[in-house]
């Protein structure tokens, strides 16, 4: 199965985040999970806060290129003929509810659940997830990537 990011056209796949173009980025990879969408992330030493526990800011770009690329998805599966590249979408409105420190050491899950899917507009809510504990809960707003912002 490739990842929703896989399919983004070279030319738009450089996101810190999740740009596949990117080598210093994070590289995050997102899929299908019946109707949510997941994905999977391990910080490494340097993503650190304090000892012990993951920066939030980390946490806040996961969730973010997490959304983004769901969003992407279920435009494409809602909109898409199957014959190009799926749309990119962009952050529009994030708002992140940190729950508990997210501890180092540990592979984080990310769960995203389409609210609503528009040809230019999707809602989405985002949890991120530490052996089963959510750390940390969002709602997103992602358009499609205006016209000016492509290469």
């Amino acid at each position: 199965m490739q990842a929703f990011q896989d399919l983004y056209p070279e030319d738009l796949s450089h996101c810190y985040g999740c740009g596949k173009n990117n080598p210093h980025g994070h590289q995050l990879k997102s899929y299908w999970d019946d109707d949510e969408t997941i994905a999977l992330f391990t910080p490494k030493p340097f993503h650190t806060a304090i000892p012990g526990f993951v920066y939030g800011g980390l946490i806040a770009s996961l969730i973010d290129c997490h959304g983004t690329g769901s969003a992407s998805a279920a435009a494409a599966r809602a909109f898409s003929d199957n014959t190009q590249a799926p749309p990119r979408f962009v952050t529009a409105a994030l708002n992140i509810d940190y729950l508990a420190p997210t501890p180092m050491g540990i592979e984080l899950e990310l769960r995203g659940v389409i609210r609503q899917v528009k040809p230019k507009k999707v809602l989405i809510e985002i949890s991120l997830s530490a052996q089963g504990k959510v750390c940390a809960k969002a709602r997103m707003v992602a358009v499609k990537m205006p016209e000016s912002m492509m290469i």
